[in-house]
């Protein structure tokens, strides 16, 4: 187990599993964007199946190009069976053996970092896509496509909560484009796919997924919070201040991403979230300031030039779909959430930012 992750929050998952989890046992799982915020944990959560529950190993094959990594994915732990792989998704990648699970996971979703490389962004989502798709259809592997809450856009608040059927409000030239439009691409690939050569597809739209293992320079909300209050210094945040968002511990989402993943309806898209509570981001830090037992202070600022405008003003998933057709249902409280998180971060970041 790497510092960046919590030991007991890989040992929950696996718990909350159960019987599902034998579903892999003896399986071949491809991983892509294997060193990214989520892949580590995929990366964890198989090495630890394959240290007792499963009947038989499973194998992981896990890819990335580290163009994001950062420190936390540039340590590449030794777990059973899991092998690493530097590979850019873009790129013809070949496999001979068998594969059952596709797991495309690879992508630039720090809005940070999508800015900075917008072109990689697109090519990872619409190329990248494309290329794992023609390998799952070549092999009859199960493919699930991790795309993002933000196809939705800045959506009608009529469609709030969004469900799945709400076609999204987003725009094609703007400076959150090349994530938003690549990834509704990417879901219209795998559209195509199942319809037209019967591959079994997935869509997962994850909800503000944070925990543990999030990167310091990342850049994003809670990281930058986590950073700051380390450090001693105001809390900045972005625009008004009255964006809301709901937040899904990382144990609830990859147990969600997992019963995407093992028992999925063959072309469906599944948000995977909580949706409960949906939060600004000035009542953010009040909740951070609870949780944490400290004083905190914060600056409403201007959107730094780093750091894409044009956010949408309200995210919050709708999850009766995949509560009704996978039993997913988060019980990580925002509060317990927090505090996990703000205990790890307090023992992990530098408070640079």
């Amino acid at each position: 187990m790497t510092e960046f992750l919590l030991k007991s929050d890989i040992s929950e998952i696996i718990d909350r599993l159960g019987d599902d989890a034998q579903k892999f046992s003896g399986k071949t799982v491809l991983l892509t964007g294997g060193r990214g915020f989520l892949g580590r944990y995929f990366m964890e959560v198989f090495g630890a199946l394959n240290e007792g529950p499963l009947k038989q190993p499973v194998k992981l094959v896990a890819l990335d190009n580290m163009i994001t990594a950062g420190k936390e994915g540039a340590v590449i732990p030794d777990l059973p069976n899991v092998t690493f792989i530097n590979h850019d998704v873009v790129k013809d990648f070949e496999w001979h053996g068998e594969l059952d699970y596709l797991i495309h996971a690879a992508g630039i979703a720090s809005p940070y970092y999508y800015r900075a490389f917008p072109l990689e962004t697109l090519e990872v989502a619409i190329t990248g896509t494309r290329k794992m798709l023609e390998l799952a259809e070549a092999h009859d592997a199960r493919f699930t496509f991790f795309s993002s809450s933000e196809i939705y856009g800045d959506p009608d608040p009529k469609h709030v909560p969004m469900a799945e059927s709400y076609r999204g409000n987003v725009s094609c030239q703007g400076p959150r484009a090349c994530y938003d439009e690549s990834k509704r691409v990417g879901e219209t690939l795998c559209y195509i796919f199942h319809n037209t050569q019967g591959t079994h597809t997935n869509t997962i739209r994850p909800f503000n997924v944070f925990g543990p293992g999030m990167q310091e320079t990342d850049y994003r909300v809670l990281p930058n919070f986590a950073s700051r209050i380390k450090g001693g210094k105001p809390l900045h945040v972005y625009g008004t201040g009255n964006q809301t968002r709901t937040f899904c511990y990382i144990t609830d989402a990859i147990v969600g991403f997992l019963s995407v993943i093992l028992k999925g309806v063959a072309g469906e898209a599944y948000n995977i979230g909580n949706p409960d509570p949906e939060i600004s981001m000035v009542d953010l830090v009040k909740r951070i300031e609870k949780v944490s037992a400290q004083a905190v202070s914060y600056d409403v600022v201007e959107y730094p030039d780093s750091y894409p405008a044009d956010e949408p003003n309200r995210r919050a998933p709708d999850i009766r779909k995949a509560r009704l057709q996978l039993g997913f249902d988060p019980t990580v409280t925002l509060d317990d959430g927090l505090q996990r998180f703000l205990n790890w971060s307090d023992q992990t970041y530098t408070g640079s930012q």
